[in-house]
């Protein structure tokens, strides 16, 4: 059985307005395709939560830095909805960026406050990108539910403060980052990691759960993740962008560590960039 493709909003609402007629609850689960098994696992917890989900394909040019990393980007759909169609989703919207901008489009969401150094220092204009198109999907689907990774903790932020100082009416709900047995972050930019790349991949989360610990433990915060930012580049990444200690509530920047926290860090291996995060939490010490 295939899932069902809409690829205009005129369709995409046809069909929401005939499940609202049912009395069904939606979910939705925006993705840029490529999917993996962390994507695959949203889906799941859609189901769970409602009657009917929209997972979403669309590979949004506004959130990219970079007319390479664009080009770059993997786009399978077909292989993407091959993966969808025995987990029982319901529909698979995939429409053209003429779609979601038209002709004339002049329209940016920027969220201040959670989308401020991290990702946002090194990506000027990503998270108006993620705002933008993700303020459009919620309008355009009518979800009851959105479901986000774990992974990209400072776009959850980013996309709930969003949904919230817009008044709409979704549920955004994270899920917990998916790793290989390795404990490698499952991302769709892993392909491109070579064979020696993708055997030091591991390092990263490796280096954070332990850095974590750390803190947990009571060790000084600026000098363990001084301990942290070399290990990472000892393990074979070029280079360290961040490695920060910020407040799971509010992502607030934490020089001590006194309450629930997240260890965020993006590192390059080679041309990829790589992303990750773990969660702090208060121990005996703190």
């Amino acid at each position: 059985m295939n899932v069902a493709i809409a690829r205009t909003v005129a369709e995409l609402r046809a069909t929401v307005a005939g499940w609202r007629r049912e009395g069904a609850r939606v979910a939705v689960v925006p993705t840029m395709g490529a999917l993996h098994e962390g994507h695959l696992s949203l889906v799941r917890a859609a189901l769970e939560r409602a009657e009917r989900v929209i997972v979403t394909l669309f590979v949004n040019p506004k959130q990219f830095n970079s007319a390479a990393d664009l080009a770059a980007y993997p786009r399978t759909e077909e292989s993407d909805a091959a993966k969808l169609a025995p987990l029982g989703a319901h529909l698979l919207y995939a429409p053209d960026a003429a779609e979601i901008y038209p002709e004339g489009f002049a329209t940016a969401v920027s969220v201040c406050g959670v989308s401020e150094g991290l990702c946002g220092a090194f990506r000027p204009g990503h998270f108006d990108g993620v705002a933008t198109v993700v303020a459009k999907l919620f309008l355009q689907t009518g979800a009851d539910f959105a479901f986000f990774g774990e992974k990209d903790f400072q776009q959850l932020h980013v996309v709930r403060r969003m949904a919230r100082d817009l008044d709409i009416p979704v549920a955004v709900l994270g899920r917990p980052t998916v790793r290989e047995a390795d404990g490698l972050a499952l991302s769709s930019r892993n392909v491109r990691l070579s064979p020696a790349e993708r055997q030091a991949a591991p390092k990263l989360a490796a280096v954070l759960f332990e850095t974590a610990a750390r803190i947990a433990g009571g060790a000084p915060v600026d000098e363990t993740l001084a301990d942290a930012r070399a290990a990472i580049v000892a393990a074979g990444y070029a280079s360290v962008e961040y490695l920060e200690l910020r407040a799971e509530e509010d992502l607030a920047p934490m020089q001590s560590f006194d309450r629930p926290a997240r260890l965020l860090a993006a590192a390059w291996l080679g041309e990829t960039r790589l992303i990750d995060n773990v969660k702090v939490l208060p121990g005996p010490k703190a």
